[in-house]
């Protein structure tokens, strides 16, 4: 019966028993140490901190962090932590009886602010230049991100030590917007983690874009409004419109012979010679009875005016 009561209260001792908290730290641009040991969860208890990087003497915290009155991080301040930072960085958390001690190398793991004082200038050599400032900008490397009238955004690395960057030959008519991110670079550790973005530095305005969105959501209703303008032009004319036929006349194909038309207005050669032998018998009785003498000179003026109309045209006269 003993043995089976130790046996429970071991087990029930390893049950209840917590995992100790697991402390995490970066190095916060250069500047402090920030460890936390919450991410487990809020601890139950208040633990003491204590920090120190290899061959140095601890360090109580200065500065907690606390959630709900309860302390869950610490803020460090170190000098020279772009160097320090390859050292072995030592934590202990004590509370009672109770520590827990972990080592921790930082060397990649520093988090630098966002670069400041972004500013843009349209230079003398007509390119559009954009310039920040960064702690240790010998160590650092900067990526960049612009896009052109709120379009899609496009990247690109700047090199370690460089704090600007140009956009070449910009448009007048559009609006350009950059922004800036940086982490140490390789020559200098580099980190894991980059910086936050910038706040945005813009140049130009896009007024012909907006233009041209206000002229196409106002084309559709134009189209509308052209449409029923001219189904109301239709119906206006269709009442008022007659049909009209007029009858043409079936125009004859002229004749090719000439002489054919004329020879309808005299009468053709027979007659005239039938006519010249009834006044030569004195049988004529048509008007102008002349002597015998005349009507001879009347008939041969006849035909022969007769015989010298078809030569004029180059045809024979009609009934020769």
């Amino acid at each position: 019966m003993p043995t089976r009561l130790l046996l429970l209260l071991c087990l029930s001792g390893h049950v209840f028993t917590k995992e100790p908290p697991e402390v995490d730290c970066w190095v916060i641009h250069l500047k402090h140490v920030n460890c936390s040991w919450n991410k487990q969860g809020t601890p139950d208890v208040n633990y003491t901190f204590y920090s120190w990087f290899h061959s140095e003497k601890e360090k109580n915290c200065t500065t907690y962090v606390s959630e709900n009155g309860t302390n869950t991080g610490c803020i460090q301040p170190y000098d020279e932590l772009m160097d320090r930072r390859f050292s072995t960085f030592h934590t202990r958390l004590s509370h009672g009886n109770k520590t827990f001690e972990r080592t921790h190398q930082l060397k990649q793991k520093v988090l630098l602010d966002a670069p400041i004082n972004l500013t843009v200038k349209n230079d003398s050599d007509y390119n559009l230049w954009f310039y920040w400032n960064q702690t240790a900008a010998h160590c650092v490397e900067s990526e960049v991100r612009f896009r052109v009238n709120d379009k899609n955004w496009e990247t690109s690395l700047v090199s370690i030590g460089t704090q600007k960057y140009c956009i070449n030959l910009p448009s007048s008519s559009s609006r350009y917007e950059l922004q800036v991110k940086s982490r140490v670079g390789e020559n200098c550790g580099e980190s894991f983690n980059w910086s936050s973005w910038s706040e945005p530095a813009v140049w130009g305005s896009n007024n012909i874009t907006d233009t041209n969105v206000s002229v196409s959501a106002w084309t559709p209703l134009l189209y509308v409004v052209a449409a029923v303008i001219l189904i109301l032009l239709v119906m206006m004319i269709l009442p008022n419109e007659r049909l009209r036929i007029i009858p043409i006349p079936v125009i004859p194909k002229p004749s090719l012979l000439l002489y054919d038309i004329e020879s309808l207005r005299r009468p053709p050669l027979r007659a005239a010679e039938a006519q010249c032998a009834a006044r030569k018998a004195g049988r004529w009785r048509g008007p102008g009875t002349r002597s015998a003498a005349a009507t001879l000179d009347a008939c041969r003026a006849l035909l022969a005016d007769h015989l010298s109309y078809g030569d004029r045209w180059g045809n024979p006269p009609a009934g020769a």
